[in-house]
């Protein structure tokens, strides 16, 4: 892992053979975000609308012809292959509106056009189709990328520290717990993380994605939320309709199925993206943006990073420069990797088995015993 050398690990910390880990550096950087975006080209951050939409246009086509496919053709297949069909329809059709999603998230950072109007209004049409409140999310996200690594201010994936583990922990730290916990979390994490800030940032009171008084937002936002929510309401409303004009199985065989697979991956990108051993988190007295942002690491999803536009092997030139669209992200940051060198963090394991090992290793953090840097932590799995 990684474009340059490997700090030394704590023997506490060090693991034997293939699966020693490298953590990142810690220490500030002999670099600036000016040094860094000097090295990348600068047409990468020229957004282009025609561009932006040929990608939407290009996803929903795939989107409505694997539709037309499964509502055409499956019921006519014998009952074995249409038990085989739909489930690899949900996949595939969950990865297609996964991209659908990024775009939606790319809308939220201004990354889709150089009209803040037309990505809010991009974005709220292509994420209240797939359940997401935009606005909502564009505003906790945006507060995500601003304090990204910080134990007590990033919004969301925030490791607890030991002290602070449920007493339940321990019994789920074993095979038959970690597959509990992430089955629930693939297929519950997104809905319950917007509707109860389940695995968010704690606040004094009741927090939720749908609630434009709650604590996440401001006063100059709330109107805006009210947006998301009516968004929310029109798209239910549909399905509403849908349900009562062709039954509860259809829509969950054409919707439901996809939408679930929709979900998983969002959590499964967000998760590996901010969870991996060699990343440390910081407190208050160590946290700076430049390092929470380098906190962060690539992953290779094999044929499904092109599906999803890259977001999963780009993810930390995203966090560098969250304007920048997603079509030029991989050559930005083929341009930093030389510049970021050991801080630079990438992982080719296989998603599916990443996610494994990341839930066995990566239970809570704590600093180093006897360290000097009381506010670098570091994941662990003792309990």
């Amino acid at each position: 892992m990684g474009a340059g050398g490997r700090m030394s690990v704590p023997p506490s910390s060090k693991k034997s053979g293939s699966d020693a880990v490298q953590r990142v550096p810690y220490s500030k950087p002999p670099f600036t975000v000016g040094q860094i975006k000097k090295a990348i080209p600068p047409h990468c951050f020229q957004r282009s609308v025609l561009r932006s939409f040929s990608y939407v246009v290009y996803d929903l086509t795939i989107a409505s012809i694997l539709y037309y496919i499964a509502t055409t053709y499956f019921h006519l297949l014998p009952s074995p292959y249409s038990y085989l069909a739909w489930p690899l329809y949900w996949a595939v059709q969950g990865s297609v509106l996964t991209g659908v999603w990024v775009i939606a998230h790319e809308c939220g950072h201004h990354a889709f056009s150089d009209y803040q109007w037309l990505d809010d209004l991009v974005g709220l049409v292509l994420h209240s189709c797939l359940l997401v409140p935009y606005f909502s999310w564009k505003y906790s996200h945006r507060r995500h990328h601003s304090n990204t690594g910080s134990l007590e201010r990033d919004e969301v994936f925030v490791p607890k520290q030991k002290s602070h583990m449920r007493w339940y922990s321990e019994y789920l730290n074993n095979p038959l717990g970690r597959i509990l916990t992430l089955t629930i979390t693939l297929t519950l994490g997104w809905p319950l993380y917007l509707m109860f800030n389940v695995s968010g940032r704690p606040y004094n009171r009741f927090a939720c994605h749908y609630d434009p008084y709650g604590p996440i937002y401001t006063d100059r936002e709330r109107l805006q939320i009210f947006v998301s929510d009516a968004g929310i309401l029109a798209a239910c409303y549909g399905l509403y309709r849908l349900v009562a004009l062709r039954g509860l199985a259809w829509v969950l065989c054409v919707y439901g199925g996809p939408l679930l697979v929709v979900n998983s991956f969002l959590v499964m990108i967000t998760y590996l993206q901010h969870t991996h051993p060699s990343l440390p988190h910081y407190d208050s007295s160590e946290w700076d943006w430049l390092r929470g942002a380098l906190a962060t690491v690539d992953r290779d999803y094999g044929i499904l990073n092109h599906v999803f536009h890259h977001i999963t092997d780009t993810h930390v030139a995203h966090h560098l420069f969250s304007t920048m669209p997603h079509y030029h992200a991989m050559e930005a940051t083929k341009a930093i990797k030389p510049i970021l060198g050991e801080y630079y963090q990438f992982d080719g394991t296989p998603f599916y088995k990443a996610m494994w090992r990341e839930a066995k290793e990566c239970i809570y953090v704590e600093p180093d015993e006897g360290a000097q840097s009381k506010g670098v932590f570091w994941y662990r799995n003792r309990l």
